[in-house]
């Protein structure tokens, strides 16, 4: 559980260097990082580098939504969370992440564990730096409601 917790702990510190703003939370939350992991009502996602990269982070939400287990999880390609027919618009939006650090608004069709197919809404995916500016990743961001956002939510770019 420590290494998930320093691993979204990296994941928020990111996203606050490229948005400007941490990752949404109530602003009474006191243990950010098992809060972010356990309790977000958002998807929180990240894969390795390398040509076929593998989840290399999910918080509990996206678990529930991609119907794996940890363990399972992080043995995937990340490029099967798309059926094969969604995974040129999933790679055009991977690499415009790579050239801009970060994308905003992006809905789309993804698949779970069983071939079920659903729609992630409002999506944010940034790119992962170690403090020396070397790459790690990328992560994402997503709801699965379409406008549905709790009180505190002030939104993201």
């Amino acid at each position: 559980m420590s290494s998930f917790l320093s691993l979204i702990t990296q994941i928020d510190h990111n996203f606050l260097d490229r948005n400007g703003k941490a990752l949404p939370a109530p602003p009474d939350v006191s243990a950010r990082a098992q809060w972010l992991h356990e309790d977000a009502p958002y998807s929180i996602l990240a894969h390795g580098t390398g040509a076929d990269p593998h989840f290399i982070y999910a918080n509990q939400f996206a678990l529930s939504c991609f119907k794996y287990s940890p363990e399972e999880l992080l043995q995937l390609p990340s490029r099967l969370s798309a059926a094969p027919q969604d995974r040129g618009e999933r790679e055009r939006l991977l690499h415009d992440v790579t050239r801009n650090g970060i994308a905003y608004h992006y809905t789309g069709p993804r698949v779970d564990k069983y071939g079920h197919t659903f729609t992630i809404y409002d999506g944010v995916v940034w790119r992962l730096t170690h403090q020396d500016g070397t790459p790690f990743g990328q992560a994402a961001l997503f709801w699965m409601k379409e406008v549905e956002r709790p009180v505190w939510y002030t939104g993201v770019k």
